[in-house]
């Protein structure tokens, strides 16, 4: 059974900020512990809102709704879930689950890897170059577009949403110059557009090819997502501000989206992510995980449509020392493989 819980935020800096308002991540390492004297450790995650709030809640309604709970991830996960319902399913609280159900998940896979245990359906997945770059000059846009291509990446994204259409243009273009015909390049808007304004940016910028358009529009505007799909060729990927299984299933059932992209952490962890991709599979639409690459990545190793895992620049869980040595996965170029580690928090 579960005898206690205990939690340790960290806030790390960012070697390239993702903005002048975000110079660092926050992470929470939450520690369960059972009554035989075993540890598991998960991770709750904030780039920039919310984690003392995190950490609160877990110390004091999570901790208290977990202890003599037996350590089974699904059982507890739908218990907290129930139970911390009237403080919303969104924002904050699945963030939280989240950490208590990677921390399940760690005592689950004791000293075997996460891949084995949700068993490996390949042996690599392809990585995308990332950044998280809309304040980026135009001359350090290119130069990241530089990096990418020298290491050998055949799929990159960059941010969209500037205040001048005409700047959007012009740093597409750019990168799609740097990177050439070849290689896939997906935009992400963050949610900076409405319909009108998405429709007219992605008429000029079509002659760019875009591989996916992300987050054209305010996440929960399902109506307006709807009708964008409708009109547009560029594929439309959603998911990483969508919290809850219902909220993918509107999706879905909708025909909002092309892509899915669910967060580990902002859906709650890995529980309710597998709820999610199997969600998605029954309309076969396939998942593309975002950021928090290694855990990530070994969760793509399991889907059943391939997938590609984001790679933002210098911002990988290892970049940022919060995982142990050894990594769980590996880089070779544009692939991820797993090493037959297991995932350890470097706490």
């Amino acid at each position: 059974m579960i005898e206690d819980l205990s939690v340790t935020l960290r806030s790390v800096p960012l070697t390239r900020p993702w903005g002048p308002d975000v110079p660092c991540n926050h992470a929470l390492l939450v520690t369960v512990t059972l009554d035989d004297g075993r540890r598991g450790t998960g991770l709750s995650w904030t780039p920039q809102i919310g984690a003392h709030a995190i950490k609160a809640l877990l110390e004091h309604d999570v901790r208290d709704a977990v202890i003599g709970l037996p350590p089974h991830p699904e059982v507890v996960w739908d218990r907290l879930s129930a139970r911390l319902g009237e403080a919303g399913r969104t924002g904050i609280v699945p963030i939280a689950l989240a950490g208590v159900d990677l921390a399940l998940w760690d005592l689950r896979c004791g000293e075997r890897p996460l891949i084995e245990v949700l068993g490996a359906r390949r042996e690599s997945v392809p990585v995308y170059g990332s950044g998280i770059n809309r304040h980026y000059s135009l001359e350090e846009l290119r130069a990241q577009a530089e990096r990418w291509v020298a290491a050998g990446y055949t799929a990159v994204k960059i941010k969209v949403g500037r205040p001048s259409l005409a700047e959007d243009v012009e740093r597409v273009a750019a990168v799609r110059e740097v990177i050439g015909p070849d290689r896939l390049l997906m935009i992400d808007a963050n949610q900076r557009w409405d319909l009108h304004r998405a429709r007219t940016a992605l008429r000029a910028l079509q002659e760019y090819d875009p591989f996916w358009i992300e987050e054209p529009l305010p996440a929960d505007d399902l109506a307006a997502h709807v009708e964008l799909r409708r009109g547009i060729g560029t594929p439309v990927a959603v998911g990483e501000n969508v919290a809850t299984a219902h909220g993918f299933r509107d999706l879905l059932t909708a025909g909002a989206c092309d892509v899915v992209q669910p967060n580990l952490v902002r859906v709650g962890g890995i529980t309710p992510f597998l709820r999610i991709a199997e969600l998605a599979r029954v309309f076969d639409v396939p998942v593309y995980p975002h950021l928090l690459t290694e855990l990530s990545g070994q969760l793509a190793l399991a889907l059943h449509h391939p997938a590609m895992v984001e790679r933002v620049e210098d911002a990988t869980l290892i970049e940022l020392g919060l995982l142990a040595d050894p990594s769980p996965v590996e880089f070779a170029g544009a692939e991820l493989r797993a090493t037959g580690a297991p995932t350890r928090w470097a706490t």
